[in-house]
Protein backbone atom coordinates (compact mmCIF):
# COMPACT_ATOMS: atom_id res chain seq x y z
CA UNK A 1 0.00 0.00 0.00
CA UNK A 2 1.22 3.48 -0.86
CA UNK A 3 1.95 5.85 2.01
CA UNK A 4 0.14 9.17 1.73
CA UNK A 5 0.89 12.47 3.47
CA UNK A 6 -1.01 15.73 3.69
CA UNK A 7 -1.00 19.25 5.01
CA UNK A 8 -3.25 22.31 5.00
CA UNK A 9 -1.54 25.68 5.15
CA UNK A 10 -2.14 29.35 4.53
CA UNK A 11 -0.82 31.17 1.46
CA UNK A 12 -1.18 34.84 0.48
CA UNK A 13 -4.16 33.74 -1.69
CA UNK A 14 -5.90 31.63 0.97
CA UNK A 15 -5.68 28.17 2.52
CA UNK A 16 -4.47 25.25 0.42
CA UNK A 17 -4.47 21.52 1.01
CA UNK A 18 -1.89 19.15 -0.45
CA UNK A 19 -1.54 15.38 -0.56
CA UNK A 20 1.46 13.40 -1.74
CA UNK A 21 2.81 9.89 -1.95
CA UNK A 22 6.49 9.06 -1.74
CA UNK A 23 6.55 9.43 -5.54
CA UNK A 24 5.08 12.95 -5.73
CA UNK A 25 2.08 15.23 -5.35
CA UNK A 26 -1.31 13.65 -5.82
CA UNK A 27 -3.75 16.44 -4.95
CA UNK A 28 -3.82 20.15 -4.26
CA UNK A 29 -6.77 22.39 -3.63
CA UNK A 30 -7.32 25.83 -5.05
CA UNK A 31 -6.93 28.57 -2.42
CA UNK A 32 -9.87 28.54 -0.01
CA UNK A 33 -11.19 30.96 2.60
CA UNK A 34 -10.94 28.45 5.45
CA UNK A 35 -8.77 25.39 6.19
CA UNK A 36 -11.94 23.33 6.72
CA UNK A 37 -12.84 23.96 3.07
CA UNK A 38 -9.58 22.30 2.02
CA UNK A 39 -10.22 19.31 4.26
CA UNK A 40 -13.72 18.99 2.80
CA UNK A 41 -12.40 19.18 -0.78
CA UNK A 42 -9.73 16.57 -0.14
CA UNK A 43 -12.37 14.36 1.48
CA UNK A 44 -11.64 10.64 1.39
CA UNK A 45 -8.25 11.28 -0.23
CA UNK A 46 -6.80 12.08 3.20
CA UNK A 47 -8.61 9.30 5.07
CA UNK A 48 -5.49 7.11 5.03
CA UNK A 49 -2.97 9.98 4.84
CA UNK A 50 -0.72 11.09 7.67
CA UNK A 51 -0.33 14.77 8.56
CA UNK A 52 3.19 15.72 7.55
CA UNK A 53 3.70 19.51 7.39
CA UNK A 54 7.51 19.36 7.09
CA UNK A 55 7.27 17.24 3.92
CA UNK A 56 5.77 20.22 2.09
CA UNK A 57 8.09 23.00 3.36
CA UNK A 58 9.72 23.66 -0.02
CA UNK A 59 6.38 23.60 -1.86
CA UNK A 60 4.85 25.99 0.70
CA UNK A 61 7.68 28.48 0.13
CA UNK A 62 7.27 28.22 -3.64
CA UNK A 63 3.50 28.74 -3.43
CA UNK A 64 3.96 31.72 -1.12
CA UNK A 65 6.40 33.30 -3.56
CA UNK A 66 4.12 32.47 -6.50
CA UNK A 67 1.11 34.17 -4.89
CA UNK A 68 3.28 37.19 -4.08
CA UNK A 69 3.90 37.56 -7.83
CA UNK A 70 7.43 36.17 -8.01
CA UNK A 71 8.57 34.14 -11.01
CA UNK A 72 8.22 30.58 -9.72
CA UNK A 73 8.03 27.39 -11.78
CA UNK A 74 6.31 24.21 -10.67
CA UNK A 75 7.22 22.34 -13.86
CA UNK A 76 9.81 20.15 -12.11
CA UNK A 77 7.66 19.40 -9.06
CA UNK A 78 7.26 15.60 -8.84
CA UNK A 79 3.70 14.41 -9.33
CA UNK A 80 2.02 11.03 -8.90
CA UNK A 81 -0.82 10.66 -11.40
CA UNK A 82 -0.22 7.10 -12.60
CA UNK A 83 -3.83 6.17 -11.80
CA UNK A 84 -5.20 8.68 -14.37
CA UNK A 85 -6.09 7.78 -17.95
CA UNK A 86 -3.31 8.07 -20.55
CA UNK A 87 -5.07 11.02 -22.23
CA UNK A 88 -5.46 12.91 -18.94
CA UNK A 89 -1.80 12.31 -18.08
CA UNK A 90 -0.77 13.55 -21.54
CA UNK A 91 -3.00 16.63 -21.28
CA UNK A 92 -1.73 17.42 -17.78
CA UNK A 93 1.88 17.05 -18.91
CA UNK A 94 1.26 19.34 -21.89
CA UNK A 95 -0.43 21.89 -19.63
CA UNK A 96 2.67 21.95 -17.42
CA UNK A 97 4.70 23.21 -20.40
CA UNK A 98 2.62 26.39 -20.87
CA UNK A 99 4.91 29.21 -19.75
CA UNK A 100 3.88 31.47 -16.90
CA UNK A 101 2.07 34.52 -18.21
CA UNK A 102 0.92 32.74 -21.39
CA UNK A 103 -2.24 30.89 -22.34
CA UNK A 104 -3.11 28.09 -24.73
CA UNK A 105 -6.43 26.81 -26.04
CA UNK A 106 -8.22 23.55 -25.34
CA UNK A 107 -7.64 22.72 -29.03
CA UNK A 108 -3.88 23.19 -28.58
CA UNK A 109 -4.01 21.03 -25.47
CA UNK A 110 -5.85 18.23 -27.32
CA UNK A 111 -3.23 18.34 -30.08
CA UNK A 112 -0.38 18.17 -27.58
CA UNK A 113 -2.07 15.27 -25.78
CA UNK A 114 -2.19 13.30 -29.02
CA UNK A 115 -5.80 13.73 -30.10
CA UNK A 116 -6.35 16.94 -32.12
CA UNK A 117 -10.07 16.18 -32.50
CA UNK A 118 -10.68 16.10 -28.76
CA UNK A 119 -10.75 19.66 -27.38
CA UNK A 120 -13.77 18.76 -25.21
CA UNK A 121 -11.86 15.81 -23.75
CA UNK A 122 -8.98 18.20 -23.08
CA UNK A 123 -11.47 20.41 -21.24
CA UNK A 124 -12.57 17.41 -19.19
CA UNK A 125 -8.93 16.64 -18.36
CA UNK A 126 -8.58 20.19 -17.04
CA UNK A 127 -11.87 19.86 -15.12
CA UNK A 128 -10.47 16.73 -13.45
CA UNK A 129 -7.09 18.34 -12.73
CA UNK A 130 -6.39 17.47 -9.13
CA UNK A 131 -3.15 19.45 -8.94
CA UNK A 132 -4.30 23.07 -9.17
CA UNK A 133 -1.46 25.57 -9.68
CA UNK A 134 1.08 22.71 -10.12
CA UNK A 135 -0.71 21.75 -13.34
CA UNK A 136 -1.64 25.31 -14.37
CA UNK A 137 -5.04 24.66 -15.93
CA UNK A 138 -5.87 28.34 -15.42
CA UNK A 139 -3.62 28.97 -18.47
CA UNK A 140 -5.97 27.00 -20.75
CA UNK A 141 -8.68 29.12 -22.37
CA UNK A 142 -11.32 28.85 -25.10
CA UNK A 143 -10.27 29.42 -28.72
CA UNK A 144 -12.21 32.71 -28.72
CA UNK A 145 -10.02 33.92 -25.84
CA UNK A 146 -12.73 33.63 -23.19
CA UNK A 147 -12.31 31.97 -19.83
CA UNK A 148 -14.17 28.72 -19.32
CA UNK A 149 -14.84 26.48 -16.33
CA UNK A 150 -12.50 26.57 -13.37
CA UNK A 151 -12.79 25.17 -9.86
CA UNK A 152 -16.00 23.19 -10.30
CA UNK A 153 -17.57 24.89 -13.28
CA UNK A 154 -17.89 28.62 -13.63
CA UNK A 155 -17.90 29.53 -9.94
CA UNK A 156 -14.17 30.32 -9.71
CA UNK A 157 -13.62 32.16 -12.99
CA UNK A 158 -12.72 35.19 -10.89
CA UNK A 159 -9.81 33.22 -9.42
CA UNK A 160 -8.76 32.02 -12.88
CA UNK A 161 -8.60 35.66 -14.00
CA UNK A 162 -6.69 36.69 -10.84
CA UNK A 163 -4.11 33.94 -11.43
CA UNK A 164 -3.64 35.03 -15.05
CA UNK A 165 -3.33 38.67 -13.93
CA UNK A 166 -0.83 37.67 -11.25
CA UNK A 167 1.33 35.96 -13.85
CA UNK A 168 1.37 38.93 -16.24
Amino acid sequence: MTSLYYDVFETPAGWMGVVSSDKGLRHTTLPQAFPEDCIEQLGSVIADASPSPWRFDQLKRKLERYFEGEDVSFEGEPIDVDDASPFHRAAWQACRTVPKGETRTYKWLAEQAGNPLAPRAAGQAMAKNRLAIIIPCHRIIASDGSLRGFGKGRERLDLKQRLLDLEN
